[in-house]
């Protein structure tokens, strides 16, 4: 589909590979490559999944971008929640089998989909925005209020505290992890399991289960752009 974003489509499953340098940093080509593909896959009414390179998912927001300027640090960040707001709304079912590190919004892209398959070994997954000076955005804060575990929370969110692979099924960023060699066809086999379940039973269930989620994510990204980082 792109060179960031290459779109396989086999069997009724539309597999989504970033690829944007060495840490998959999202910048707005990204998130508008990323957009087009699911678009793509909802015109084929896929289930959808989403990986990266070997050792990585997403490191987060391109950097470059987040510290040129203010006004382009702010509209990235609303580029980056309003595509969450959508995965969170898509109406086929998405997996990500994460590679490896997913590390700020790489962590939030897990954050904001129906099931998430890590790898064994020494990753990093979770929120380092305090770590690195940047004061968590509403849309962020909420999401991860909503999709994490109670316990793991205010650790992620205010103390910017990193997960292995196994600590992080736990905190409620992953459902499962297994070996390396074993994500693709651990992939499949869910995104073929979800294959089998009525799509718009599951896109209104879906729906009604995060509508208080989606209208508060909608505040949040106002919220955003009126109180900027």
């Amino acid at each position: 589909m792109s060179d960031l974003i290459a779109y396989h489509l086999e069997d009724g499953i539309a597999t989504l590979t970033l690829s944007n340098g060495k840490v998959n940093a999202l910048s707005p080509d990204v998130i508008t490559a990323l957009n087009a593909a699911l678009d793509q896959a909802e015109q084929d009414r896929a289930v959808v999944i989403i990986t990266g390179q070997p050792g990585i998912l997403s490191g987060g927001y391109d950097l470059k971008v987040m510290t040129a300027s203010p006004a382009q640090a702010i509209e990235l960040v609303r580029q980056g929640s309003t595509l969450a707001r959508r995965m969170l709304a898509h109406p086929f079912p998405i997996v990500i089998a994460c590679t490896g590190h997913a590390v700020a919004k790489g962590a939030f892209l897990l954050l904001s989909v129906d099931y998430r398959i890590g790898v064994e070994g020494p990753f990093s997954i979770g929120l380092n925005e305090v770590q690195i000076g940047m004061t968590m955005h509403h849309a962020g804060i909420e999401l991860a209020r909503d999709r994490l575990r109670k316990s793991a929370f205010h650790r992620s969110v205010i103390n910017g505290e990193m997960f292995n692979p196994t600590t992080a099924v736990d905190a409620g960023f992953l459902d499962q992890v297994v070996k390396p060699e074993e994500l693709q066809a651990a992939a499949l086999e869910v995104a073929r399991q979800l294959k089998k379940i009525n799509m718009k039973a599951h896109r209104n269930t879906k729906l009604k289960v995060r509508k208080e989620l989606l209208e508060t994510l909608d505040k949040a990204i106002e919220e955003d752009q009126l109180h900027p980082l």
